[in-house]
């Protein structure tokens, strides 16, 4: 199915309804759409965002995940971001860090430089990579019934999970979290570890 097709999830909504049961988790966005909608959802300091660092997301969350074995980590992230990333899908299987998630955003294009046809809509099939670097909890989303049971699972499944979420690529209304680096590495250190870790 192309991401163009009127039957794609409308990406705002599904970010939405991933995000609307997750407590204490934290959440850690690639730069671009996965950033404005992560941020529509509702801007927490829990919210890790990642702006320019194109490629880090998923191995950001890994390290969160290992410094937070309690919480629920799950990062969002662009089908061109993940595929900048592919080692980082290795990496996290090999870790089987079980507090981690990883959900791509996939309208098969890069949005953040003129919508230019991506790889997952070349061919590439993101959930396979996944599968084969050793992910066993891995699902492509396509419906609204398919995004209801990922929304089920995405922080109580027991091990590492993988999901691509087929999203058209109408756009949506930008909504801006703070820029600002320092204010965002010290308000999201003082929501996991105190107000004395920020000062």
């Amino acid at each position: 199915m192309s991401a163009t097709n009127s039957t794609a999830l409308n990406r705002r909504a599904a970010v939405a309804r991933l995000l609307r049961d997750r407590g204490d988790a934290i959440v850690v966005t690639s730069l671009g759409n996965p950033t404005f909608d992560v941020s529509a959802a509702g801007d927490t300091p829990l919210n890790f965002y990642l702006w320019g660092a194109m490629g880090g997301a998923a191995m950001v969350g890994l390290g969160m995940a290992i410094a937070q074995p309690k919480r629920r980590v799950v990062a969002i992230v662009g089908d061109g971001e993940m595929m900048m990333a592919l080692g980082s899908l290795a990496t996290i299987a090999c870790e089987k860090q079980a507090n981690l998630a990883v959900v791509v955003l996939n309208n098969e294009h890069y949005a953040e430089t003129g919508m230019q046809p991506a790889h997952a809509g070349r061919g590439v099939d993101l959930v396979g990579v996944a599968r084969a670097t050793g992910f066993k909890d891995v699902s492509s989303v396509n419906t609204e019934e398919e995004l209801e049971s990922l929304s089920s699972r995405l922080f109580s499944s027991a091990e590492p999970l993988f999901s691509t979420i087929k999203i058209s690529t109408d756009p949506n209304p930008v909504s801006l979290p703070p820029r600002d680096g320092p204010y965002l590495r010290s308000r999201f250190r003082e929501a996991i570890l105190g107000a004395a870790a920020s000062k």
